[in-house]
């Protein structure tokens, strides 16, 4: 008889052994596709498993339409000197590009001929104003976001698909916080979720707060996140499942590897938010959904979460500033030194 329990529980120990070593072998990895470039690509739109585009430093615009086994350099001409910190691709051929800075250094760039040309959209009048990232609600709607002028954030809305642009009143804004802006780290300080619920992240004041709109950005009301805040932390990156489920991240670019926590969910559009019981350990500047999974990159490494942003697990320690997922599953990322890669489920 203590022979038999003894081989149960010998059954039993392999069973979790085996398990777990199930569960460890169930994470993704990242698979790296040499781009043959040194820039920093912080703007990343997945089209497809095939299709991808991305953006970043001396102006540099790369596209695949091979999964990645070859990239053309399609940016617009003239534009070296330029930072193009986000991109949005509508397939192989169509694309809005958006280069950051103060001043004219924040321009609008669209495509329509895979990057052969492109037309210059919109050019920042201001001198004030600092744009930091884009996201569209379609082919035709979408939303640019600037740091605040006058006390109140500024965001370029189109209804052409980036042709032409025109400014969202400033009274459709609540009173930003002293020192309040926005970060230009992934391309994801603003995002949509459905026809018409925006986001827009912020971090630098008293708060780290996220900005919600629920009529395609004509009015706008903030909440406030637990994340830190400071001059170098806040929300860094925003992402919806639904108009619903949401999670921020971020946390502090210059102290990457501060425990945290800096993350958040919501399940009321963003009304309020919550810290989960786990985070991904220090910062982190891009996030992604995948069907019912989280994704999340920085500097540091990446993590993904299966339940919403409740409990996290790390999967990779490269450093990537920004992902992006199709419909289909299909996740890119991209960062450093030309760094891109596809996700390997």
């Amino acid at each position: 008889m203590r022979g038999f329990r003894a081989v149960l529980v010998l059954v039993a120990v392999l069973s979790v052994g085996l398990g777990g070593v199930a569960a460890a072998s169930s994470l993704p990895s990242w698979r790296l596709l040499p781009t043959g470039t040194a820039a920093q690509f912080r703007g990343l739109s997945a089209v497809s498993e095939r299709v991808a585009w991305v953006s970043g430093t001396q102006g540099t615009v790369l596209r695949t339409v091979d999964g990645g086994s070859s990239w053309l350099s399609v940016g617009p001409p003239d534009a070296g000197k330029l930072e193009f910190r986000d991109i949005e691709a509508f397939d192989a051929d169509h694309a809005v590009v958006l280069s950051i800075g103060p001043g004219a250094d924040s321009r609008v760039y669209r495509t329509d001929d895979g990057g052969k040309s492109w037309r210059q959209t919109f050019g920042n009048p201001d001198s004030a104003a600092f744009y930091d990232c884009l996201a569209f609600f379609d082919p035709w709607r979408g939303l640019a976001m600037s740091d605040p002028v006058n006390g109140k954030f500024r965001v370029q809305a189109t209804f052409d698909g980036g042709r032409s642009w025109r400014q969202v009143p400033d009274d459709a804004f609540p009173p930003a916080e002293p020192g309040e802006a926005g970060f230009a780290a992934s391309g994801q300080c603003i995002t949509t979720s459905g026809p018409f619920d925006a986001w827009l992240a912020t971090g630098g004041g008293a708060h780290a707060r996220v900005l919600h709109s629920g009529d395609g950005g004509r009015h706008w009301a903030a909440s406030v996140t637990p994340l830190p805040s400071s001059a170098s932390a806040g929300v860094f990156a925003v992402a919806f499942r639904t108009p619903w489920q949401g999670v921020a991240i971020g946390g502090d670019y210059a102290n990457p590897t501060a425990p945290g926590p800096a993350v958040a969910v919501s399940h009321d559009r963003g009304r309020t938010w919550r810290t989960p019981p786990e985070h991904p350990a220090g910062y982190r500047s891009g996030l992604a959904w995948r069907g019912g999974t989280v994704l999340a990159v920085g500097p540091g490494g990446s993590d993904l979460s299966r339940d919403g942003g409740r409990h996290w697990v790390s999967f990779d320690t490269g450093s990537f500033d920004t992902v992006d997922c199709t419909w289909s599953g299909a996740c890119w990322a991209s960062g450093v030194k030309g760094r891109v890669a596809k996700l390997v489920p």
